[in-house]
This record gives structure tokens, sequence and C-alpha cells, in this order.
């Protein structure tokens, strides 16, 4: 196997071939958009991911892309640690920026075919996902059901060899771009509600399904509702055993988590170049001080979850402390802009990395409810790393 160093370079030098250097604009030009959450018209979304997948596939086809995957599914069967090796010398290149749809189809919905699906299901679906010429996105959340997954009510009714599913999904990334949806269903009402679940993979463009887009406080629609009347999905589309859903949403769940931690760092970076171009107070100095630390300590997080992988075991606690950790930057970021910013956020006069931080402040909180919640990611620690008591069932 090619060892970590060798491996770099190479990327590096096929890298070289198809994109160029990213070059860094001065302070002051460029682009100074950082939204959290992407503000896309319908065809925008689809531009954006038509370009994003044609890039995924020059490098799947190049031997780059699915590198931890089986080979059987065009992966290289490296450790899962290559992946973020290659990643890092993606950085410095001019490649279209992934949107959420690719992580969501080749890392969370990818793997748990490959963990749960039959060896039909993995000749129908692994290939087609990890070089996305089919994308999938999560219909997991429910307004009833809010951070309790497990209290989903969308019902899935047997009939002969297919389901019929009914029921709402809301805040879907993705839901207008995506090939097939991710559904958590409730197939048994009487089990206690983990054992009632069964899972499908929902063709997006089923009659039946319906796609409305949710207008944000951002302005944008990066999220979608989605509603399921009479969705028929035959029965080689459930993935794993009926009733035993709940633990292949926990196979997408810890992947989600693992792949969130990095999340706010471009950010907090800009915040601290943001301040070194102004005459900071102590109060300000510090602040951006502890700005910077932060970014350093969530790296670090990054680097342990990066050496479980390396040393062949799953991230147990650490994928959950770096959501959580993640998700505190991002708020100590909009925290250090409102400071130095002050009356600049509140209109928009044309300045140069101003009115642009409104995108940040309004989309930031939105993560601690994404990919699991504070409160989730506290009781997880709480109980599985300290030894506390679980919470008493409701």
């Amino acid at each position: 196997m090619t060892g970590p160093a060798e491996f770099r370079a190479e990327a590096r030098a096929w890298l070289s071939t198809v994109a160029a250097l990213r070059t860094s604009a001065s302070w002051g030009t460029g682009d100074d958009s950082v939204a959290v959450f992407d503000n896309w018209t319908e065809e925008e979304e689809h531009a954006h991911t038509a370009r994003g997948q044609e890039w995924e596939r020059t490098r799947f086809d190049a031997g780059w892309g699915a590198l931890s995957r089986a080979p059987s599914s065009g992966g290289r069967g490296l450790p899962a640690f290559y992946e973020q090796l290659y990643r890092t010398e993606e950085a410095a290149f001019d490649v279209p920026r992934r949107s959420e749809i690719f992580p969501v189809t080749q890392h969370l919905v990818a793997p748990a075919i490959e963990i749960w699906g039959t060896d039909e299901q993995k000749r129908r679906w692994l290939r087609p996902m990890l070089r996305t010429d089919e994308l999938a996105c999560q219909l997991f959340s429910e307004t009833e059901a809010g951070s309790d997954l497990a209290a989903v009510r969308t019902k899935a009714v047997r009939d002969g060899g297919h389901w019929v599913l009914h029921g709402h999904k809301v805040w879907t990334s993705g839901a207008r771009v995506a090939t097939w949806g991710v559904a958590v269903c409730r197939t048994d009402p009487e089990a206690p509600k983990h054992a009632g679940i069964t899972v499908f993979l929902v063709r997006m463009d089923a009659p039946g399904v319906t796609v409305r887009p949710i207008r944000q406080m951002t302005g944008g629609a990066s999220f979608n509702e989605v509603y399921l009347d009479g969705v028929v999905v035959p029965d080689t589309d459930r993935l794993g055993p009926v009733g035993q859903g709940w633990k292949v949403t926990l196979s997408v769940l810890a992947a989600e988590r693992l792949d969130s931690g990095s999340l706010g760092l471009d950010n907090a970076d800009r915040a601290i170049e943001l301040a070194r171009h102004r005459a900071l107070s102590d109060v300000e100095r510090q602040q951006t001080a502890d700005l910077f630390v932060r970014t350093l300590v969530q790296r670090l997080i990054g680097l342990r979850v990066t050496a479980a992988l390396a040393a062949g075991r799953e991230p147990g606690a650490e994928a959950s402390v770096g959501k959580l950790y993640a998700t505190e930057t991002m708020r100590r970021t909009s925290d250090l802009v409102v400071q130095l910013l002050g009356p600049r956020l509140v209109a928009d006069t044309g300045e140069w990395g101003t009115f642009a931080w409104t995108e940040h402040l309004l989309g930031a909180p939105g993560y601690s409810i994404a990919g699991g919640s504070d409160e989730i990611q506290r009781t997880i620690l709480a109980e599985r790393v300290l030894g506390l008591p679980k919470e008493p069932s409701r």
C-alpha cells in the first residue's frame, strides 16, 4: 500500500494536471461571501450541482474518488484517513466547492448501503452514488419529532411486494437535486418507538413526492419540506430488515457527526483576518486571540479523529466532541464579528466584507440543530463517556 507521504505527492501531481492552483485574493477583493447555507435559486442549485458532479466523476474515473471504499465499488480500499489526506491536497487547487448533497451521498448514504444493503442493492447503488451519477438526500426530520428522530410519524404500510408511504419530512437539504431520498418511516405503530422503524430509499421523482422550498431568515431556501402522499416503494428499495431502521439510521448519524468536525473553520479564519485589518481595543484583541486558539483546538480534535481512523477504529466520543465544539466556534465567530463591525452589519453600504457577514450570523445557529442538536451531543457525551444515568424514558 502507498504510504501517506507518497500518496499525498501522487495526489498533488495528479491534481496539477486537471486543476489550477488556488490563488489567494488580497484582502478587500474578490468574493466576500461567508454564507453558512447557500442561498441559490433552484436553477443555480442545479447548475452548481452539475459542475460538482462533473468534477466528482473526473476524480472517480482517475482513481481518486471513493478512496476508502472497496475496489468492487470503484474504490481503492485505502484506510479511511486517506480521504482526509486527499482533501488536504485538493484544498490547494481551484475545483468546484462541494455542496452538502455530495458528502451526504458519498459519506453518509453510501456507507450505510455498504453496511445494510443486499448484494443487489450494493450493485445498484454504490458505484452510481460514489461517482455521483445518482445523489441522495436525507428524509429524516419531522416537525412533530424535533430532535427525537425515533419519534417519526411518517407511515409505511406493506401492500404485497410494495410499501405505501404517507408523511411529511422537513429541513431536507438537496431535495431539489437528489435522485433518491433516504426515508425513516414507522412500519409498526404498536412496537416501542425504536423498534417499529424501517428505512427506505425513495425515488425523488416518484408519484406522490412533492418538494417545497423553505424560505429561511437568510433570504435563501437551502432547505425543503418533502411531502410523501401515497408514495409506492418496492420492497427491494427497503434498506435493512423491517423494524431495524433505527440501527440503519444510527449508521448514517454517526457518519454525519464524524463529517461535521471542520464546520465553521473557514469563516473563523476569515473573522481573524478581519481583525488583523482593524485597530483593536483590548477586548477585541482578547476575543480574537480566543477565537484563534479555538481554531487550533478544533483542528487538533480533527487530527484525533484522523488518528482514530488511521488506527483502524471508528471514532466514538471524538465525533460528538468535534460537532459540539464546531458549533460553539461558529457562535464565537459571530460574537467577534458583531464586536468588530457593529453598525456596519445593519445595512448594506457596499463596503467589502461587512454586510456579507449577516449570512453567517443568521445561518450559524442552524448548525446547533443540524446533524444532531447540541443537546443530543451533550446527552451522548454524558451517558457514553461520563457514565451518567440515562434520561428517563417518556
